[in-house]
């Protein structure tokens, strides 16, 4: 006769009541490292918040839109470097008080992260059966933490509305086969360049209906916006759009592109154009090659984690801010982690790979690249293999998380097994 299954032993109340204990002082001990993490940041004070209201006052005034530029300590001169359409979004703000603008924008960012995070890290903390609430408060917090949302918050950007977009429409409205599909990412398209590599992106995984959706989206509400500013629009698409120069030095720290790299590398901090175009084709011809294997396998949050990386890669400027497809990465890399079997030899050693790898990823992104140094206002070349590393390091994890990013298996949500 098949034995009898053996109940699991119960929980007694000193014991529970131990781990409630032991989950609060994990939640009030990273709550209070936060205010540590975001003092440095600070010294932002909002500035590019700033930088939109101040252009929305020269714009309302009669002035033209991409004239307007604001002296900057570190990047010479920054100007309104947005498409029309986000100049016609943030206009309304202009109206509003400088203090109640800012903590507008703070809080659509929080609530974006709140909102993503669970997007991100309940399925994982339903397969593997683990505590929900406690697990999502951790995970809001850690990505509160990690850099490129510090950076968010404290310059006041946008960043995070246009991942809800991203998010919605890829991990969900995209597998689903929802008739709206594609939306989202037109209108981030839109409204930032930067999105516009998840158009490639559905091209490449053969989503012809919602890559058509998104181009037509970006299309309409483009020309939305030109029929509103018409001299505004034809001067940014036709001139604006190139030039590099409106938004800072492309050898700083911050811009952690692979032409940033070049760029650090360059004596002249001006890389050749045609070996910066070979490697951008090269990184992105195998990101979104990858992203397109991870889609057909199932696997919808690899897919769009490799595509994030490969547009903060292959853009001229990719600034810290722009950086949040890490935590997906870390995301992905846990969970797969969680799903090796640690009976076997194998096994253990694939799980400590893998949170090896996420720590050597999570780490650096909390601690950040910019927030504690001083890179200082000169051009600075990097000179010689640690400087490189350090000053490049976002670059170097992007690079290796495009060809190590696992593909995962056993997916129960919107995505099926891979292979």
């Amino acid at each position: 006769m098949p034995a009898e299954p053996v109940a699991p032993p119960a929980v007694t109340q000193d014991e529970a009541g131990g781990r409630t204990a032991r989950r609060v002082v994990t939640v009030l001990a990273l709550a209070a490292v936060l205010p540590a993490l975001y003092l440095p940041n600070l010294r932002h004070d909002y500035y590019d918040q700033k930088i939109y209201m101040s252009a929305m006052d020269w714009w309302a005034a009669g002035h033209p839109l991409y004239d307007y530029v604001q002296p900057d300590r570190v990047q010479g001169e920054l100007y309104f470097t947005y498409p029309p359409l986000a100049a016609l979004l943030l206009a309304p703000f202009a109206y509003l008080r400088l203090g109640v603008a800012i903590a507008t924008f703070a809080a659509l960012t929080v609530a974006a992260v709140m909102v993503t995070t669970r997007w991100l890290v309940l399925p994982v903390l339903r397969r593997h059966d683990l505590p929900r609430g406690f697990g999502l408060t951790v995970a809001v917090l850690l990505v509160l933490a990690v850099e490129s949302t510090r950076e968010t918050l404290t310059l006041g950007q946008i960043n995070m509305l246009l991942v809800v977009l991203i998010l919605a429409d890829l991990l969900f409205a995209v597998p689903q086969g929802r008739r709206w599909a594609g939306v989202g990412v037109g209108l981030a398209a839109a409204l930032k360049l930067f999105p516009g590599i998840f158009v490639l992106y559905l091209v490449a995984t053969r989503r012809w209906r919602a890559a058509a959706v998104a181009t037509a989206t970006a299309a309409v509400a483009t020309l939305l916006a030109a029929a509103v500013a018409p001299g505004d629009s034809w001067r940014f698409w036709t001139h604006e759009l190139w030039s590099t120069d409106r938004v800072g030095r492309t050898d700083y720290t911050g811009n952690q592109s692979l032409f940033g790299l070049l760029s650090r590398l360059a004596p002249s901090a001006e890389p050749g154009r045609l070996p910066w175009l070979l490697l951008a084709l090269a990184v992105a011809g195998l990101g979104l090659w990858r992203a397109a294997r991870a889609a057909r396998a199932g696997d919808a949050l690899v897919g769009l984690t490799l595509t994030g990386l490969v547009g903060g890669l292959v853009s001229p400027i990719t600034w810290i801010h722009h950086l949040y497809w890490f935590v997906p990465a870390v995301v992905v890399l846990v969970d797969a982690a969680l799903d090796a079997d640690p009976a076997t030899p194998a096994g253990a050693r694939r799980r400590g790979g893998l949170l090896a790898l996420a720590a050597g990823v999570g780490l650096p992104i909390v601690y950040g690249l910019v927030t504690f140094q001083d890179w200082g206002t000169a051009i600075v070349h990097t000179d010689d293999p640690v400087d490189f590393v350090v000053r490049n390091l976002y670059v170097l994890l992007s690079l290796l998380l495009l060809a190590v990013l696992p593909i995962r298996r056993h997916l129960d949500d919107t995505s099926k097994n891979s292979d």
